[in-house]
């Protein structure tokens, strides 16, 4: 069933994330929250209440303060300069972009989160990188559903579609590596006793954890579905993206020449992109959030619950009441935007609109107390990656194929990656040394 409110849906949203922001500051109890994500102890699906408050401010305060954020940038660097090395090392053959782009990110939130690439095949067999991969894509795909069994709780004992079953076996393959995780980093710290200082955000985590001073003690399970968040968040959102700009990139020339020319000028051909060149690069910033109103990460955000009855709009809402907020509707809609459908990132140049929730015509992370907390490193990651793949590399597509052909369908879950994976090839457009490869 669908309520439409008698407002906008720019000016329902801006009610619901802001005005009233505290009213639905909490979330549903759903079967994904309940066996992918250790019983509501995640980011995500945590009620709102004072663990959820705790973990939010651990996140804010701790594992994504400026501070640490600035103190990782060597690792997004390396990590951004490996991906070059091994696109350079494919020129010339077709490539599944994605492929390359998971990798990365995923090394970049492994290292920031875990300490090291506990997922490039050197691990110990407990989970392989593909398979790692596969089971976040599967992890998006089931918070996305739609389980009848939420809607219906006396029901939810059937599983007439099967997704809690497919919860209940992935959230094992997870526990296994996350246990391992654990481990390591608590011998570790054994091992090091008086010596031993934070490293990674799981440390960080370990450490808070053991403050006596906690309004709410944060167990095992609580460590490992924060983890979990860190690892899916950092990584989905950054390849998707830069994925889904490369595909409307390719259908319209005249924009990458656009960027090039910006990027030559500003960055010159001698050096690789930097994070701190973004401010310098409107035009690629504008590409980063026409990307993200066409192919938001979230195309409805997590839904929220009324946590008491109240009034909106002069619509009475029930206490209970579920509230889904559209955000690919949003970023189309014709009142707000002019020629919605179509890939034009000159409709920010010079709008003072940006992505950190405070435009509720663009909320591609969401807003008010349960936006992403980590769309500060998404951006970073997405920013960085993005801009070099433009500056280091011409792109096309294979086997004489035309821009009009590229298919754009999407996948629908709590995330929402291309159908169809984009293939192209690439060829260097900088001095051959900058790409390091050996």
């Amino acid at each position: 069933m669908q309520l439409k409110l008698g407002s906008t849906p720019v000016a329902a949203a801006k009610i619901f994330l802001k005005t009233m922001d505290l009213t639905f500051a909490s979330r549903p109890e759903t079967s994904a929250g309940r066996y992918t994500n250790y019983n509501y102890s995640d980011i995500l699906w945590a009620p709102y209440g004072p663990y959820w408050r705790q973990a939010q401010k651990m996140f804010l305060m701790e594992l994504f303060s400026a501070r640490r954020l600035e103190s990782y940038e060597y690792i997004r660097a390396e990590e951004t300069s490996s991906l070059c090395n091994e696109i350079f090392k494919h020129s010339g053959r077709a490539l599944v972009l994605k492929d390359f782009l998971s990798t990365m990110s995923l090394n970049v939130i492994s290292r920031m989160a875990l300490g090291r690439r506990y997922l490039d095949g050197s691990d110990d067999g407990v989970v392989s990188p593909d398979e790692f991969k596969k089971m976040l894509d599967e992890l998006f795909l089931l918070n996305g559903v739609l389980n009848i069994g939420d809607l219906i709780p006396c029901i939810n004992f059937l599983d007439l579609q099967g997704y809690v079953k497919g919860m209940k076996v992935l959230s094992k393959k997870f526990d296994r590596f996350l246990e391992h995780v654990l481990d390591e980093h608590e011998a570790r710290r054994r091992a090091t006793a008086r010596d031993y200082a934070s490293r990674d955000m799981v440390d960080v985590m370990l450490e808070v954890a053991e403050d006596p001073g906690l309004e709410v003690k944060i167990e095992r399970n609580g460590i490992k579905a924060i983890t979990l968040d860190l690892l899916a968040g950092g990584t989905e959102s950054s390849s998707l993206m830069v994925e889904w700009a490369n595909s409307e990139l390719m259908r319209a020339p005249e924009i990458i020449k656009k960027a090039r020319e910006e990027l030559d000028r500003v960055i010159g051909k001698n050096r690789w992109v930097k994070e701190d060149d973004m401010p310098s690069l409107p035009y690629v910033e504008a590409i980063l959030k026409e990307t993200m109103r066409l192919h938001p990460v979230s195309p409805m955000l997590a839904p929220r619950i009324a946590r008491e009855d109240c009034m909106v709009d002069g619509y009475d809402i029930k206490k209970g009441t579920y509230v889904f907020v559209n955000t690919w509707t949003i970023h189309r809609d014709p009142s707000i935007w002019e020629n919605p459908n179509e890939f034009n990132p000159d409709r920010f140049i010079g709008k003072k609109i940006n992505v950190k929730g405070q435009n509720f015509e663009l909320l591609p992370f969401g807003s008010g107390r349960r936006m992403c907390p980590g769309y500060a490193l998404g951006l970073k990651v997405i920013q960085s990656s993005l801009a070099n793949l433009l500056h280091g590399f011409n792109w096309r597509l294979p086997n004489e194929m035309k821009h009009g052909d590229l298919n754009m369908e999407e996948t629908y879950g709590l995330s929402t990656p291309k159908k169809i994976p984009l293939v192209v090839l690439a060829e260097p457009r900088l001095p051959l040394n900058l790409y390091n490869c050996t």
